[in-house]
């Protein structure tokens, strides 16, 4: 326990910090942060709720905390008029977000603008929705469309199976369905840089954490259009160029060429990465970048011919494509390392 006692403002801000991730167990995280009693950390609580900072919800044993909305602004724009994003941003987006650090402002900046003009160049509907909520420590933004939806428009573009098969080529970047006017890193880019990042369209929902792994889940009422949803922290450290350069090969080569596969993806339920279909929708497009890394996170196992197909054909016939494992446990280790002995 720290001999030196921890100032009030020290605790509100931890507080305000994790609560949003641990909306249940708020007071018990805060006291064993600080070695300070429950009793301690409630009068903090009461007053983050009593100057609006905080929400309270339930009772006693049930009690949860959530951060409160202190602001919140919202707008429609018809998509016949074509607005600019650029334009709205400056003049509507930029404003509601209010004073920012320069490279918040600047995800922001790049993360409206790319989602808002995709809604526009690709969405066949008729309106835009854009809505922001900002709390203590937070700003949240949803871009909601009435147009085809994003999956669904991407798997009938390219031929997909579903639309989960559109989320996984998401997932590796590059992806558009008008290359002549997109490279397709925008959506890609626009995931890998917020807090959270998420996509509601028809019958699925693809969300990404910052630092964490990719995640889909079934809507179980889907509907028309696409809803975006992204949430930065006021006060986050990183910027856009931090995270481009984790997707190049290196100063002398600092383009898009570097991609992180989540083979996890590739798994439908409880079905096991086994055939040579599943490798080639893993591999598929993948030879558009240098560097390839394979995360086989959340993979218990994967088969001979699934193995095969990555680790000795696909490496054979792209020479020039460095396949990188990471996380593979030691199982699927064993299976990748029998198949590379078999390269000749």
């Amino acid at each position: 326990m720290s001999s030196v006692r921890p100032g009030g403002e020290e605790i509100r801000r931890f507080i305000l910090k994790h609560v949003q991730d641990h909306p249940s167990s708020i007071n018990r995280l805060a006291t064993g942060h600080f070695g300070i009693t429950r009793q301690a950390v409630n009068r903090h609580l009461r007053n983050l709720v009593a100057d609006g900072t905080l929400r309270e919800l339930g009772h006693t044993r049930a009690k949860t905390y959530e951060l409160a909305p202190l602001a919140e602004w919202s707008r429609s724009y018809a998509l016949d008029q074509r607005p600019a994003e650029d334009l709205v941003w400056r003049d509507d987006v930029a404003p509601a977000l209010g004073p920012l650090p320069e490279n918040v402002r600047d995800i922001w900046f790049y993360g409206f603008t790319e989602m808002f003009n995709n809604a526009c160049d690709h969405s066949s509907g008729a309106a835009i929705h854009v809505s922001i909520r900002k709390t203590a420590v937070t700003t949240e933004m949803t871009i909601a469309d009435d147009g085809v939806g994003i999956f669904r428009k991407i798997q009938h573009a390219l031929g997909l199976h579903d639309e989960r098969h559109a989320i996984f080529e998401l997932s590796k970047g590059k992806l558009t369905t008008d290359p002549d006017r997109h490279t397709g890193e925008g959506i890609f880019f626009t995931s890998r840089v917020f807090d959270r990042f998420a996509i509601l369209s028809g019958g699925v929902f693809f969300s990404h954490d910052f630092g964490e792994d990719d995640w889909i889940l079934e809507n179980e009422n889907p509907g028309e259009g696409t809803l975006v949803v992204m949430r930065l922290s006021d006060h986050a450290s990183r910027t856009l160029k931090d995270v481009f350069d984790q997707y190049t090969s290196g100063v002398e080569d600092p383009g898009f060429t570097k991609t992180v596969v989540p083979v996890s993806l590739a798994q439908y339920g409880s079905d096991k990465l086994i055939s040579r279909s599943q490798a080639k929708r893993v591999m598929a497009r993948v030879e558009a970048f240098k560097t390839v890394i394979l995360n086989f996170r959340g993979v218990p196992s994967i088969g001979q011919a699934f193995t095969d197909e990555i680790f000795r054909i696909f490496v054979r016939e792209h020479p020039k494509v460095d396949v990188v494992v990471a996380e593979a446990n030691p199982d699927v280790s064993r299976m990748i390392a029998r198949a590379r002995a078999n390269i000749v």
